[in-house]
């Protein structure tokens, strides 16, 4: 049993320590703590009582703690419901639920920060600045505000001392899971140090909105040449790490559909549109918005340039990358999905994937085989691309593979899109849009430019290689001739191939040994046969065989007995 209170840097945050202990005991979900330190929920439980949350669903109770938990854990309840080969699709659509409204900062403090981070009275940098927000969220709020030359933007500023505050909760996450990890077992197969450690980059990388502000350009640039696809235009000098000045959308959210209606959109046309921007941004550009979700997809009116009426994508500060070896790799995934072929599927997810110890991978193909014959033959308006990846995602968590942090926001990405999409037009389907791209991406792999970039690129590494080798080799030989250099040999049930293979050279070499005594006559004879190299061929041909039908069989020697434990 641990005492919590003894890790020095837990020791450090044992006030917030101790009220997130609270709160997970009064939703129930206390007992995980309890089997590290039982002694210290004890004292914090004891003044819970009655006060204890147990209705609802597990999954329900988490969003719920986290929620009162405050900006860390509603950040982490998000990035936790984009690894559903983690969580699984029942909690990662509850956390995906999580809202993150907090109460808005005073006036005077918003104006405080505006002004220390823009260097000048908001009077100077803004025409008009309204003092109430428009929407307060976990990391920062948004205030409409007009610039000297008349523009309407909208000002998002973070709220102050938020950076402590998560680092304080980092570091009770960060311990947490390395002492789950190292004293729970059955916490180990889903990593949560590298969960945390990933969240970690997310969060800060999020708190800096110097990082959305060039995310909004690179989407802007990508997309200069489509009026129907637009981005907030962000104002680099009244913009810092804690502000962040960009365009005001005047649009209607897709999860207002009776205002979209009332407004003369077309729900079918606007579903197609704003799903091709999507699978545009990750067949074509490789970077893709990371959280497509109703309230962040608006409606903007019709123009002259765009008289169907354009979409808006608010909140760019989540992406996700795909390099061209992983493009590909996605390329050949949709049209696996689509040939409903498991083989291809199976080994796509163990060449991306981490894959733990004793995987079985037939049973993972096999199960992924059964799910796709479900769906063989079923109309295309009947298949649900959501619910297929929900169940592939479901499948990779219980065998315990861990995908890659931009692939498995690509697949809640698919699942969003499709969302999105039967929210306004209950008709959509995703499936229609990405044989098109499945179509695209055979044709990419076939055109000469697209050869010519790779071979360029092959030739590159192994130039690198060539001109990088004389000074590795080097550094090894000093290394060697300091004795610096130690081999370690780890394999994974080599075994029965070693004893097949030391087998093999004994009944060769009593063979050959039988032969040379049977061909130079050597007694004991009987009949002019020399009876030891006779008795040797029979005994060394009766092993031979016994080992080549061992080989054919199971390739062992013999069978082996069932590991202890």
């Amino acid at each position: 049993m641990i005492n919590l209170t003894d890790i020095p840097r837990l020791a450090r945050s044992a006030g917030r320590l101790a009220e997130i202990t609270r709160t997970l005991v009064k939703y129930g979900l206390g007992d995980v703590i309890a089997r590290l330190d039982s002694r210290f929920v004890r004292r914090l439980a004891s003044g819970i009582g009655l006060g204890r949350v147990s209705v609802g669903t597990r999954e329900a109770r988490i969003r719920l703690a986290f929620t009162e938990l405050g900006t860390t854990f509603i950040k982490f309840g998000q990035v936790l419901s984009t690894r559903r080969d983690l969580i699984g699709p029942a909690l990662g659509n509850e956390l995906a639920l999580l809202q993150s409204r907090v109460p808005a900062d005073p006036f005077a403090v918003t104006r405080a920060t505006v002004e220390a981070e823009l260097g000048g009275p908001l009077e100077a940098l803004f025409k008009a600045f309204e003092p109430e927000p428009l929407a307060s969220a976990s990391i920062g709020q948004v205030h409409r505000a007009t610039l000297p030359d008349g523009r309407r933007v909208a000002v998002k500023v973070q709220h102050p001392d938020i950076l402590r505050r998560v680092n304080d909760d980092l570091v009770i996450l960060g311990e947490l899971a390395s002492l789950a990890e190292q004293y729970l077992p059955e916490f180990r197969a889903y990593r949560p140090v590298a969960v945390v450690a990933e969240f970690e980059r997310v969060l800060l990388r999020e708190l800096d909105f110097r990082r959305e502000l060039r995310h909004l350009q690179l989407f802007r640039q990508a997309f200069r040449d489509d009026p129907s696809v637009r981005f907030p235009e962000p104002h680099p000098h009244l913009s810092t790490g804690r502000v962040l000045t960009m365009e005001l959308f005047d649009g209607i959210p897709f999860n207002t559909p009776d205002a979209i209606r009332s407004a003369g959109g077309d729900f079918g046309d606007l579903a197609r549109r704003g799903a091709r921007a999507f699978l545009d941004m990750i067949f074509r550009d490789g970077f893709f918005h990371a959280d497509p979700h109703p309230g962040n997809v608006l409606f903007l009116p019709p123009t002259p340039e765009c008289p169907a009426g354009a979409i808006g994508l608010l909140d760019a500060g989540m992406v996700g990358r795909i390099d061209d070896r992983m493009r590909e790799q996605i390329d050949r995934g949709v049209g696996a999905v689509l040939r409903k072929d498991s083989t291809t599927i199976t080994e796509i997810v163990v060449q991306v994937g981490d894959v733990p110890p004793r995987f079985e991978e037939a049973a993972l193909e096999g199960e992924i085989a059964e799910q796709l014959a479900f769906y063989h033959g079923m109309p295309l308006e009947q298949f649900q691309l959501g619910a297929a990846l929900n169940e592939l995602t479901d499948a990779i968590r219980r065998y315990h593979v861990m995908l890659p942090s931009p692939l498995a926001l690509l697949l809640r990405v698919l699942v969003m899109l499709e969302g999105t999409g039967r929210l306004l037009a209950p008709d959509f389907n995703l499936v229609e849009l990405l044989e098109g791209y499945s179509r695209k991406g055979v044709l990419k792999k076939l055109s000469p430019k697209r050869a010519l970039r790779r071979l360029l690129g092959t030739l590159a590494d192994w130039d690198d290689l060539v001109r990088a080798l004389p000074r590795q080799l080097g550094s090894v030989l000093r290394m060697l001739q300091r004795q610096e250099m130690v081999v370690q040999l780890n394999h994974r049930h080599l075994e029965p191939s070693v004893n097949r293979l030391v087998f093999g050279l004994m009944v060769s070499a009593l063979f050959v040994g039988s032969a040379m005594m049977w061909a130079q006559k050597a007694p004991p004879l009987w009949h002019d046969i020399s009876i030891f190299g006779a008795l040797g061929c029979f005994v060394s041909t009766a092993l031979g065989y016994h080992l080549f039908r061992a080989i054919q069989h199971s390739g062992r020697l013999e069978e082996d007995r069932d590991p202890p434990g």
